[in-house]
Order: structure tokens, then sequence, then C-alpha cells
């Protein structure tokens, strides 16, 4: 009976977010006919003017709707925001909002769920507590807080509604595997589906979180320029975290420094990014500019630890194998035998061995040159569309390994985001230095600080 009525639950959940992205639709479309019939007798330069008042207007639909339906919508709105693929500016703008723009809970429902978590009242764990959320997510929302010991720390807790929201929101798995099969047909869409669900609902388990995050400021601890903020596991259960509070400037803040200190953040970020994933085998899968704390000198703090995929050592192994193949010692028919062994192309394709080393040389671009690149908004836009381009021969026979999957996100968001930051380096030399089967010289002052701090903590070779 209970298992009856959490199935219709359920099913108005996902009736209720389908009917708000119809309503979405309507009224986009009705606004469009609006200003479509203004722009009739309009010369060209007010016709401009009112499609960008369009452009906006809709954005803002959109924001106001994804933030109040959070989950899986929200986070697509999020990521349309930094993408840069051809989405005017004033609409990525907007669409940017939704990072600040989820309503809160009331501070009588927070102050109940937090304390429903804790199995105790506010004032006998902590010495302060504000229940203005300072951040508000798709899942959950952050509040400061003082514990009895003196620790400032920051409190996550998760909508009541998420876990219902996010099972509506990817309860429509055939859907999803249909439009992947469409553009891919050689992909296995359930394989990669699965992938994607499982990834994200594990976003809903904190504890998860809480262990990935330990992880990670384990192997980080002491950095002089990567900060992973400590965790309170005693006080963190499924749906609450607890994590040490760290003030910076925001992600727009750090656009506006000199060029200098942007490229030392982006270097940072970078190093993080693959430095994690060849050290200690994982990788934060959701690089957007929300999850960043930014300090001066190239000090970053990495936040969100809920999206994290860690690797079996074969998985870094095909990895490797593919850059030595096609950069190191460049070898196409090597190259061609490593990606059909990884599943990522079949052995019996038509395809020639100069076809698909073209198709892959785009993701390793910037790392061709000994010179310093600039990682630029249409480099970004052109692994975006190159990812996606279906009219190319070899998306009728690429398929994406479960491994694969959530780490597209450096190809789908971090590029876009270092883009932004107008990141420029050596990254070729920053790289090798990065890759354990390299292990090259410090290339920038960053690494020389990175390579000391690897030597006195031993973890050269960890």
């Amino acid at each position: 009976m209970r298992r009856t009525g959490a199935f219709k639950g359920s099913l108005r959940t996902r009736f209720k977010r389908l009917a708000k992205m119809s309503t979405l639709t309507a009224r986009i479309a009705a606004t469009y006919l609006t200003f479509k019939s203004r722009t009739i007798f309009s010369n060209a330069s007010r016709k401009e003017e009112l499609n960008r008042e369009f452009e906006i207007k809709s954005a803002n639909q959109v924001v106001e709707t994804l933030g109040q339906m959070r989950g899986v919508m929200m986070k697509l709105g999020q990521m349309a925001g930094y993408l840069d693929d051809g989405i005017p500016e004033n609409v990525k703008a907007t669409l940017g909002t939704l990072y600040n723009s989820v309503p809160p809970m009331t501070r009588e429902l927070a102050e109940r769920t937090i304390e429903i978590e804790l199995g105790a009242p506010l004032d006998s764990v902590f010495a302060s507590f504000d229940l203005d959320p300072i951040a508000a997510a798709s899942i959950g929302q952050v509040h400061r807080a003082i514990t009895k010991s003196g620790n400032a720390v920051a409190v996550k807790i998760q909508y009541p509604d998420a876990a219902s929201t996010m099972a509506a929101d990817l309860a429509n798995t055939d859907a999803m595997s249909r439009i992947i099969g469409l553009a891919f047909p050689n992909i296995d869409t359930k394989r990669v589906v699965t992938e994607i669900r499982d990834r994200m609902l594990e976003e809903l388990d904190y504890q998860i979180e809480a262990r990935n995050q330990q992880l990670f400021y384990n192997y980080y601890r002491g950095h002089p320029f990567i900060h992973i903020p400590r965790i309170y596991p005693e006080l963190s259960t499924k749906r609450l975290l607890l994590s040490e509070l760290v003030t910076g400037s925001s992600f727009d803040e750090a656009l506006t420094w000199p060029a200098a200190e942007r490229n030392l953040a982006a270097e940072t970020i970078y190093r993080f990014v693959f430095g994690s994933l060849y050290r200690i085998a994982a990788f934060n899968g959701d690089p957007h500019p929300g999850n960043y704390i930014f300090h001066k000198a190239g000090r970053v703090t990495f936040l969100d630890f809920g999206l994290t995929k860690v690797f079996q050592p074969a998985h870094l192994f095909v990895f490797e194998s593919m850059i030595r193949t096609i950069l190191i010692e460049p070898n196409p028919d090597e190259f061609r035998k490593v990606i059909e062994s990884a599943g990522l192309i079949p052995p019996d394709s038509p395809l020639a061995t100069s076809e698909i080393v073209e198709y892959f040389e785009h993701f390793y671009a910037f790392l061709t040159s000994e010179e310093e690149v600039e990682l630029s908004s249409e480099f970004a836009s052109a692994i975006f569309r190159h990812t996606f381009d279906v009219s190319s021969k070899i998306s009728k026979y690429i398929d994406v390994p479960e491994y694969f999957v959530i780490i597209q996100r450096i190809n789908l968001g971090l590029y876009a985001l270092l883009a932004r930051l107008g990141a420029k380096a050596n990254w070729r030399k920053i790289a090798e230095e990065i890759w354990t089967f390299i292990q090259g010289p410090p290339a920038t002052p960053m690494g020389e600080l990175e390579q000391k701090w690897l030597r006195d903590t031993g973890k050269r070779d960890w």
C-alpha cells in the first residue's frame, strides 16, 4: 500500500514538473508572438532592439520557472548560463543569475529541517546560526553558523522535496536515450543514461559527498594554492553537510581582476582538475562558477563534491595511452588500437585511421604547442560543437564507455570557464608536470611551489 502511494506521489511530481515546462513553453511562445507583431513595421535598428528585449524576457521567464523547479532542470539552465556556444551574451547573463535566484526555504522550514536531521534544537549544537541562507543551489541551500567549539561553518541543507524532484526529472530515461541515440546511433544509450542518473542521484546523499570531499581534503591539505574546506562528519547526515566556512571572491568578481591574477586562478583550476585525475584518480565532475571561491595570488577554494567520479587504474591507463599515442609519440595506428580497445570506436568500423585521429585531435589542440596558448571562447565553443557534431562521419560509429561520460564535463564546462577567465599559459608544459607518466620539471612559479609541496609531503608518487 505504501509502495502504491509513493508511486502515485512520484507520478504527481513528474506531471507537475512537465506541466511547468509546458506552461513555460506557452509563455515564451506568447511573448514571441507579441514581439513579432511589434517588429512588422519596425526599421532594422528597432527590430534588433526588440529581438534583444525578447531574448531577455524569455530568459527571465526561464530563470523564474527553473529557479522554482530546482533539480535537474535547474542544473541544465545553470550550465547553459556559462557555456559559450552561440548563446547571446544577454541571455547567458540572465541564465547566470540562476546561481542566486533559487527561492529559499522559509526560515521556519529551514530550522525544522535542520533540527530533524540533527535530532536536536539548533541552540544545543550551534553557538549561533543564521537562518537566512548565504547561497541556494539546485538541491539545497547553505547557511552560516558557529559551532559550540567556535568554528565558523557552512551548513548545507537539502530541500525537503529534492529527492522527489530529482527522481521525477530522471524518471523518463527512455526519452533521454532516444534523443542521444538519434544523434549517435552507435552509443550504448542505456549505459550512458544510467551513468548520468546514478552520479546525479548520488548528489542527494550528502554522506557520499562528505566522503568525496574528505578524499580531496586529505590529499590537498596544506597545498600552497588549492584549498578544500574541512568536513565535520560528526555533524553531517544524508541531507545535512557541515564544512569549514570560506569567504572570498566569486567567479564574477574574479572576472574583473587583472589578467595576471585571472591567469593564476585559471592555472590553479587546471592543476586541480587534472592533478586530481592523475594523482588520486578522482574527478570533481561539476565545474561551474558557483563551485569556486577565489583568493588573490592564484589561491582557489573548491566546493561541492557531490558529483565525483573515481577511476580505476585501467581507466587511467587508457587516458595515458591516448595521450602518448596522439601527443607525446604520435602513432596513428597505435592510437586507433587504443581507442578501439577502450570501446570508443568499434574495431570493424570502415573509418580511415586518419579520420579517427583528426576527430580526436580537436580535444588536444591546445596541448600541441609548447608556447603560451589562450583558451579563448572560440576554442571552447569549437570543442562544444565538435563534441555534438552529428554531421561528422565518426558520430555514426563513436561510443562512450561509462567512465568517459562524466569526464566529458571538461569539454562541456571546464574549458568554457577557463575561456571566460581569458586563461593563457603554456598548457603543454603544465600538463607534462601533472601527467604522472612523465612528471616533467616545473613550468611556472606555481609549478615550483607545487613540486616543493609534493616532495615535502611525500606525495610525488602518491
